[in-house]
C-alpha cells in the first residue's frame, strides 16, 4: 500500500485536532429521575462538591426510588485546574481500584415510596487511597456501563496559608449589591516559581462551583506571599439569605408547611412566597444553599425518611423577558432541569411547582434563567451586601516540567464580617 503526501498531511493535521476535541472542560453528568437525594461528603457538615485534605475519606450516598436493588458501579478520573483530563495516568493518582460494584446498600423501610439507599465510603478495600491533590470527578456507572451521574470534588495538600476578607464594591454603582473577595497567600517551604503562570486560583460562593471565579493573577509579591487585591474581577454578587422548609415531621404543618395531605404520598403545601427584590434586606438565618435530611421519627434517617411531594407558590408580577422562574439550591447541586421549572397559572396570576424531596431541611431561592441559558439569581430574591455568604478560596500549583495542577491549600472567608 503506497502512502502519499496527502495521507501524511492528513494524519499530522488529524492528530491535534482529536487531541483537541478530547481536552475539551468536564462536564458533571445529571442523575436521571429515579436517582434521588445525592449527598456527597467530605469532613464538612453538609453535602455538595467535598473539598478534602489529602488522605480524608469521602462518601457518596444516593437513592434509587425503583427500588430494585440495582447494581451500581463508580469509576475515578484526575483533571487539570481547567476541569480538561490531566496527563496522569490511574496508577499515579489511585491507590487500588475503580471499576468496582458498590456493595453497600439498604432498603427504604416503613415508608410510603419504596427506595433503595446506596452507600460509597473512600478509602475501602478496593480504592485505598488518592495519591495526588487536584481535581476529581466520580462517576457512577450501570451495569451495562452507561453514566448514571458524576459528581465533581477536589483534593488539597495543606503547603500554604491562605488570608482571605470580604469587602465591599470600591465601585458605588455596586457598593449596595456585591462583595468582593480579597485575599493573600503564603507559601513558607514551597517555593512558588514564575508564579503569574504556574499559580492559579478559584473562589467559590456558597459550595457553587458553577459559578466560581478564576484566571486571577497575583497582583504583586511581598517576599513569599502573593497578594490578590481585586475589587469587580473578584466580586460576587451577594445575593440574599435562602428560603427554606422543613419537614421532618411528615404528619404535621410547621412555620412554613401550610397544609399536609396523603395521597399516594404525602403532598406539603408551603406558603405563598414573593419578590424580595423590591425590599430592604431582612437578616433571616440559613446554611448558604444545603439540605439535611431527617425524619423526626426515625431513628435512620437514610432509609426511615420518607418522600414528600412540595408544592411552591410564587408571587411574581415582574416581566420575564421570555426566561424561566426555577428554585435553586444544593438539593440537587445547584442544576436547573425541568424538576425546578416554575410553571404559571393565568387564572391565579402566580407560579407553581410540585417536586419531590426526602423529607429534611432544604434551603432554596428563586433564580430567573434567561432564553441563552444565563442565570440571574437576584431577580427575585435581590442583591444586598449585608447577606451572609461563606466563600471558599483554592489555590493550584503547577511547577515547572510537571504534569498536573496540584492544590496547595485552601482558605475560606465570610461575609458577615464585611468591610469597607
Amino acid at each position: 500500500m503506497k502512502f502519499s503526501i496527502v495521507n501524511f498531511l492528513a494524519l499530522v493535521f488529524f492528530i491535534p485536532i482529536i487531541s483537541i476535541a478530547n481536552n475539551k472542560p468536564i462536564e458533571e453528568i445529571q442523575p436521571p429521575e429515579h436517582i434521588k437525594t445525592i449527598q456527597f461528603f467530605g469532613d464538612s457538615e453538609f453535602s455538595g462538591t467535598p473539598i478534602i485534605k489529602l488522605g480524608e475519606p469521602l462518601k457518596l450516598t444516593f437513592d434509587d426510588i425503583n427500588g430494585n436493588e440495582a447494581d451500581y458501579y463508580y469509576k475515578i478520573s484526575h483533571y487539570n485546574f481547567d476541569w480538561t483530563p490531566s496527563a496522569l495516568y490511574k496508577n499515579e493518582f489511585l491507590d487500588g481500584f475503580d471499576d468496582v460494584r458498590i456493595f453497600e446498600y439498604e432498603n427504604s423501610f416503613n415508608t410510603l415510596q419504596l427506595y433503595s439507599h446506596y452507600m460509597l465510603s473512600i478509602p475501602n478495600q478496593d480504592t485505598r487511597s488518592l495519591k495526588v491533590s487536584g481535581n476529581y470527578m466520580i462517576t457512577i456507572y450501570d451495569k451495562n456501563s452507561n453514566p448514571v451521574f458524576s459528581r465533581k470534588f477536589i483534593v488539597y495538600e495543606d503547603l500554604t496559608t491562605t488570608r482571605a476578607y470580604v469587602k465591599r464594591s470600591r465601585n458605588l454603582e455596586f457598593i449596595n449589591i456585591k462583595q468582593s473577595v480579597q485575599f493573600e497567600v503564603t507559601s513558607p517551604n514551597l517555593i512558588l516559581r514564575d508564579p503569574e503562570r504556574t499559580v492559579k486560583t478559584m473562589i467559590i460562593q456558597n459550595n457553587d462551583i458553577n459559578t466560581a471565579i478564576t484566571g486571577l493573577v497575583p497582583q504583586y509579591t511581598i517576599t513569599n506571599t502573593l497578594i490578590y487585591k481585586y475589587d469587580q474581577e473578584s466580586s460576587f454578587y451577594g445575593g440574599n439569605e435562602f428560603l427554606f422548609f422543613d419537614n421532618k415531621e411528615i404528619r404535621s404543618a410547621t412555620a412554613n408547611i401550610q397544609t399536609v395531605d396523603l395521597q399516594e404520598l404525602y403532598h406539603h403545601y408551603l406558603y405563598a412566597d414573593i419578590v424580595r427584590a423590591n425590599r430592604r434586606y431582612t437578616y433571616n438565618p440559613d446554611i448558604n444553599g444545603n439540605f439535611v435530611v431527617r425524619n423526626l421519627r426515625g431513628d435512620n434517617s437514610n432509609v426511615e425518611a420518607d418522600y414528600v411531594w412540595m408544592h411552591f407558590v410564587l408571587e411574581c408580577y415582574e416581566a420575564l423577558g421570555n426566561g424561566e422562574i426555577h428554585i435553586y439550591g444544593n438539593f440537587n447541586n445547584y442544576t436547573l432541569d425541568e424538576s425546578t421549572k416554575l410553571r404559571y397559572d393565568k387564572s391565579t396570576g402566580k407560579y407553581y411547582l410540585d417536586r419531590l424531596f426526602k423529607q429534611g431541611f432544604y434551603n432554596y431561592r428563586y433564580v430567573l434563567r434567561h432564553p441563552d441559558g444565563s442565570i440571574e439569581p437576584g431577580f427575585i430574591s435581590g442583591n444586598f451586601d449585608e447577606t451572609e455568604n461563606e466563600y471558599t478560596i483554592i489555590t493550584y500549583y503547577r511547577a515547572p516540567a510537571t504534569r498536573y495542577d496540584r492544590i496547595i491549600g485552601v482558605g475560606s472567608a465570610n461575609s458577615s464580617n464585611i468591610t469597607n
